[in-house]
């Protein structure tokens, strides 16, 4: 077994932000391998996080970001279970990094799940899909094939739990929120959020 060394722990809680006993665990448990490591990290937060997922997120915060052009802004709803982890800084640092992802990502998350995405965009892009040159002349079942993977991924692309995190591309927004939970010990919910910026129409 290859030896485990603080940095790569270091390295591996910098990416993930698991504890640093579960980081030194997980990288024993695949032999270094930082990458597998990854996927036990994200596996066992899920398992956490779909213990507490029924459980009530009656406190939280309001939270509000200024990118530092002056010219986004974001605010967020957020709840957790109890009002000493809504104070705690692994909330607000969880807070900061989903206002700072709302207002640099490209596309602009629209909703926070894949069914909170507006039908009428999704119905807008199913035609112009359609209409595109590579789908003529092929059979109506084989377009619907292909425009409806397409379609997975153009409504994944703007719900903001399933896009890439932008100071992480390996992890998605759904995998920090679910390694705070893992985290914390508490169900963590993002209710809603709005994006502003200057001269942008509605």
């Amino acid at each position: 077994m290859s030896q485990i060394t603080a940095s790569a722990v270091a390295a591996l809680r910098a990416k993930t932000g698991a504890g640093m006993m579960d980081c030194k665990k997980a990288l024993v448990e695949t032999g270094g391998d930082e990458d597998k490591a990854m996927e036990v990290l994200r596996q066992k937060g899920l398992k956490t996080a779909d213990k507490k997922s029924t459980r009530t997120t009656g406190d939280g915060r309001v939270f509000a970001y200024i990118h530092h052009n002056q010219k986004v802004g974001v605010l967020l709803e957020v709840s957790c279970e109890t009002d000493f982890v809504a104070r705690g800084d692994d909330f607000e640092t969880l807070l900061k990094d989903l206002a700072m992802h709302v207002a640099a990502v490209v596309p602009t998350p629209v909703s926070v799940e894949v069914d909170g995405v507006p039908q009428d965009l999704v119905e807008k892009e199913r035609a112009v899909l359609l209409g595109s040159e590579d789908m003529q002349g092929k059979p109506a079942e084989i377009q619907e094939k292909i425009v409806g993977g397409r379609l997975k991924k153009f409504v994944a692309d703007l719900a903001l739990m399933d896009q890439e995190f932008v100071k992480n591309p390996d992890m998605s927004v759904r995998d920090v929120v679910t390694a705070v939970i893992a985290k914390v010990g508490e169900n963590i919910k993002i209710n809603r959020f709005v994006r502003f910026e200057l001269g942008a129409e509605d």
